[in-house]
């Protein structure tokens, strides 16, 4: 019998873990860039009425959406609960 294709599934699965946390990092790195230039033109730009930080608006809005992308990247053990519910639908 042959093991490789018992394996695919669960390969192809850690493969999409591994896109998803890739993309999250490059995810934080453009958050943190494009944040810094938008601090820069909103103290450079606005010097008379700093009062307003507008910049806060896409940090708050980019930073939700990060929140997300971080859960479904890194949080559960996708692996497991494919196996465990292979297992429970093996046992019926």
């Amino acid at each position: 019998m042959n093991n490789t294709n018992i394996n695919e599934p669960k390969d192809e699965l850690l493969w999409q873990i591994a896109k998803e946390r890739v993309g999250f990092k490059r995810s934080v790195l453009s958050y943190v860039f494009v944040n810094l230039f938008l601090i820069g033109v909103w103290y450079f730009g606005s010097k008379e009425n700093l009062d307003y930080f507008w910049p806060i608006w896409p940090i708050l809005g980019w930073g939700l959406g990060l929140v997300f992308q971080y859960l479904k990247a890194y949080q559960g053990n996708r692996i497991n609960d494919v196996e465990n519910e292979y297992q429970k639908l093996k046992n019926k």
